[in-house]
This record gives structure tokens, sequence and C-alpha cells, in this order.
């Protein structure tokens, strides 16, 4: 008989674990302690989310961006503002349901994955706070003093970067997908591509592309974050491909 392969379960992070952007919320964070123009950062703000949704961002010039009000404040008080998003932000919309979800994979002995589109500064605290070990996020380059640059640190993770930057995490640990049996939770059609990879893909608060999509290619649905019971928040019911 076959060994049995380890499983290796995703999440993307953004709607899917959160009921929010937080690259998003990250920047309205920034206009609301006044580090950013209200007016223009809303603005381009807004026309970047747009992109991102249509799947037409330019994810260098977002970086740079997104990161702009970070680099020029400094590691210190950087810090101190994310802590206070995490409080007033990320903390409260941390949902029950979703906590579920990634411990029963855990008690499960999978190996848990966060892999986002959102940079490193971002999400690395919110990685930390869900209870997730395993991070893929945007990789910010730094300069000679160790701070960001504005730039992205090698591939980015997002569309088909995602399966790429996967790809290295496996062939850093002597794997390849048929070594393992994999999950991946999404909302995005963004990830597509990684969503085709594994064995269990599974739309998750799909918006209505990624439904159809899902429904179409017998992809299980789930809306996690619905009124009433998750009776389907069951990791098993994702490994065994159930619709």
């Amino acid at each position: 008989m076959p060994a049995h392969r380890p499983r290796l379960t995703l999440f993307d992070l953004d709607h899917t674990l959160l009921p929010l952007d937080s690259d998003y919320e990250w920047g309205e964070f920034t206009i609301r302690i006044g580090w950013n123009d209200p007016v223009e950062f809303a603005r381009r703000n807004d026309e970047f989310y747009a992109h991102y949704q249509a799947g037409t961002l330019d994810v260098h010039d977002y970086v740079r961006f997104a990161t702009e009000a970070v680099r020029r404040r400094g590691p210190e008080a950087a810090q101190a503002a994310h802590a206070q998003f995490m409080r007033e932000v990320i903390a409260p919309a941390i949902r029950p349901q979703a906590l579920e979800l990634l411990r029963q994979h855990q008690a499960a002995g999978d190996e848990v994955l966060i892999i986002t589109a959102t940079n490193e500064f971002v999400t690395q605290p919110i990685a930390q706070a869900l209870g997730v070990q395993e991070l893929l996020a945007m990789r910010l380059a730094r300069d000679s003093c160790g701070w960001y640059t504005g730039e992205i640190d090698g591939i980015p993770t997002m569309r088909e970067g995602k399966v790429r930057r996967m790809e290295q995490w496996l062939a850093e640990r002597r794997l390849s997908w048929g070594d393992v049996e994999s999950t991946f939770y999404s909302d995005s059609m963004n990830d597509v591509p990684l969503l085709e990879k594994v064995d269990h893909p599974v739309a998750t608060n799909p918006d209505a592309r990624l439904r159809a999509l899902a429904q179409d290619r017998g992809w299980r649905i789930l809306d996690l974050f619905a009124a009433g019971p998750a009776t389907d928040a069951q990791p098993a019911a994702a490994r065994d491909g159930a619709p």
C-alpha cells in the first residue's frame, strides 16, 4: 500500500480567515492616525483595491504605495502603530469559526500555512494572533540598515506567484506536490492558480465569480462567516473532496 502522505493545509488570509482585507484596513488606519492625507491616500487605496479585485493590480506599485508611511516613520513608530491596529481593527475581527477551523486542522496533525498577497509587516502579527506559525506573505526588501525599501523581495505571493512560492517552500523541505495531500481555502479569483494545484480546493466565502467557478468545477464551497451553525467547517470534508 502507498505510504500515507502528510497533509498540508493552506489558507488565504483576507476575506478567508478574516472578514476584511487587512492590507486595505491598514491603509485606512494610517489615515485615522494622521500618517496619510485622507483624501489622496483614500482615493489611491480605493483604486488599488479595485484593481486587486479585478485581477489587474500592479503589485510592485502597490507595495511601494502601501509601505510608504511605514518606511517614512521608521521601525519604532511602525511597530507601535501596528500594535494599535491589532487591538482596534484585527482582534475584534477574528471570528471563532475561523479559529475553530484552524484548530481542527492543527489537531488533525496537518501542517497549516497562511499564504497571502498582503505584505509581511501587516500580516506577521496577524498570523501569530491566529496561532499559525508558517506564513508566506509578500516579502519586503530591506536596506543596509534592515529597514524596508518599498520593493518586493523575491516572488510576489499573488496569483501564479503563490504557486511558485509554495513550490519553493516544498523544495526547501525536499518535497513536491505529489508528496503531500494538499488543501487550500481561499475567497479570491486571484487564487485560482493555487486552487487548481491542490488536491482539495475550498472556495471560502467566495464572491459570485469564484462561487460560479467552484460550482462548475465541483469544488467544495464553505461560507465560513455565514449565519447559523458552521456545520460544514470540517477539515475531513475538505480532504474528502465533498462538494
